[in-house]
């Protein structure tokens, strides 16, 4: 599609959601200040109703710089914060950044420089997830796997070109204006469906490696799989109002699970039923899974000839929990 190209130093916007922030919300923003952007620079932060002194910290960070400006996000939601922020950003180029990102000091040089090479409407690099415990290092190492998350490049990386979506993000406001800002009625994967919107009208959606954000994961099994559960809901609710973008690999989980429990079910009839075939029959596909686990685990602890053996050691229960979840949530879907 035709659009204006951008200015040489557009004027940028960083938005954010933040909720529940206290603890890293000031070195968020400090980062942000620091990008070694030379156009002018804004941040726009789209507070909720917090448990903490997340209000506070943000209150005192505009006061601090005249350029951090701080709106209301009555709802606490995140696409509701993100549209809050965007109508009152001012800039041509408008960032996402979570309140507890720290992004290197180039993200917003290369976000900018990026769009105006590519002519694309959003931009972004790979979600690089880093833990400090043995458990975070797992879930890590796990969101890095094509058997953990699929294929997709803002995950396990690979070479800059179109994508189906890409992680936080670097917009054209025209783009955002064009598709009316992010389905407010999407609690998660809003990212997702507003690429999709974004493609639908012509637009292109880009990544590239050099942009990369550094994520902290889940510090429990319950935090995960509460995560997982609720992206295979939202990915379920997308499913349902665009069928078009169903394929294999997002109904891999939900197959497994179903598989699994049939399995299990199976096997179990055929021990009391004393029918021998109909066990192995049934016990077969479980015992598939829990392979396919175990050897996803051992390459990857392979692939990684510096992962500590506690850490390793927590990859199947990691996959398992990723998987389980997510196609459980996939399978449960959204209340209408």
């Amino acid at each position: 599609m035709t659009q204006a190209p951008l200015p040489t130093l557009p004027r940028v916007s960083v938005v954010m959601p933040v909720l529940n922030e206290e603890r890293h919300l000031e070195a968020a923003v400090e980062q942000i200040l620091r990008q070694d952007y030379q156009g002018s620079l804004e941040v726009v932060m789209a507070v909720g109703p917090s448990k903490d002194r997340t209000q506070e910290v943000a209150d005192a960070l505009s006061a601090k710089h005249s350029n951090v400006v701080v709106v209301a996000n009555p709802t606490g939601k995140t696409p509701a914060a993100l549209n809050s922020a965007i109508a009152r950003a001012t800039g041509e180029v408008v960032v996402r950044v979570d309140g507890h990102a720290l992004i290197p000091v180039d993200y917003v040089t290369c976000g900018v420089l990026t769009l105006r090479e590519t002519g694309a409407d959003n931009v972004g690099g790979v979600m690089a997830a880093k833990g400090t415990t043995p458990f975070e290092v797992a879930v890590a190492r796990a969101m890095t796997s094509k058997f953990g998350v699929g294929g997709a490049a803002f995950h396990v990386g690979g070479q800059a070109g179109p994508a189906l979506t890409v992680y936080l993000g670097c917009f054209r406001a025209d783009a955002l204006a064009r598709v009316q800002g992010y389905d407010e009625s999407m609690e998660r994967a809003q990212d997702w469906e507003m690429n999709l919107r974004i493609r639908q009208t012509g637009g292109i959606v880009w990544f590239t490696p050099t942009m990369q954000v550094e994520y902290r994961p889940r510090a429990t099994v319950a935090a995960l799989a509460r995560q997982y559960h609720d992206y295979g809901r939202w990915r379920r609710e997308v499913a349902r109002r665009h069928p078009d973008t169903l394929s294999l690999r997002y109904l891999a989980a939900p197959i497994a699970v179903v598989l699994v429990v049939v399995g299990v079910i199976t096997g179990v009839v055929g021990v009391a039923a004393g029918n021998s075939w109909l066990a192995a029959l049934g016990f077969a596909m479980p015992i598939g899974y829990l392979a396919a686990n175990l050897a996803a685990s051992v390459i990857t602890f392979l692939r990684k000839p510096l992962m500590a053996l506690p850490t390793a050691l927590r990859l199947p229960l990691v996959f398992a929990t990723m998987h389980g979840s997510w196609g459980l949530g996939f399978l449960r879907g959204v209340k209408q």
